[in-house]
């Protein structure tokens, strides 16, 4: 059993040919569909709720295009009047992580969500999202941090280090 425990969140930091480190103080969540891995991030102090971050691995060629991704994420957010956000209302940024493509996201607004599977039954105000995708060798890793701005904004340096410890798995 201790060893079924052990490989299993051993696993859950390791997709796509890819690992990562996720903060101590972020909790692994139960295994949901579509997922690599999902964590809870604790709320900030005066935050009614908790953060979450979702990793998404698709397959190597699936999952779209990165411009795709960065596209759908903003339009999951809306300005206070309910106007939708443009692409020049979110912060990206493409980079070298220890060799690989990333493309780092930040938006904020009344989060809408992602579709009925994916995001609140009910518009949330004063939400953020920051995401990174890494393209590595098997397909691209999506790392999506959602939750109220404050918490998101707490988590930024730990979300930084995840994405910085980035790196191929070793072979096995």
């Amino acid at each position: 059993m201790l060893a079924m425990t052990v490989a299993m969140s051993a696993s859950a930091e390791e997709a796509g040919g890819l690992t990562w480190s996720a903060p101590p103080e972020w909790a692994a969540q139960p295994t949901r569909p579509m997922r690599a891995a999902t964590y809870k991030v604790p709320a900030a102090k005066g935050d009614a709720e908790d953060a979450e971050l979702a990793v998404f691995y698709f397959g190597q060629g699936q999952g779209g295009a990165v411009d795709a991704n960065v596209k759908r994420w903003v339009a999951q957010f809306q300005k206070p009047d309910g106007k939708p956000l443009e692409d020049k209302d979110a912060k990206t940024k493409q980079e070298k992580v220890n060799g690989l493509p990333v493309t780092t996201v930040e938006v904020k607004g009344t989060y809408a969500g992602g579709g009925p599977m994916m995001g609140p039954s009910t518009p949330k105000p004063n939400f953020k999202l920051r995401g990174a995708i890494v393209e590595g060798p098997e397909g691209a890793l999506f790392y999506k941090l959602t939750g109220p701005e404050k918490t998101v904004n707490g988590a930024e340096k730990g979300f930084r280090k995840m994405v910085e410890s980035v790196k191929p798995a070793p072979k096995k």
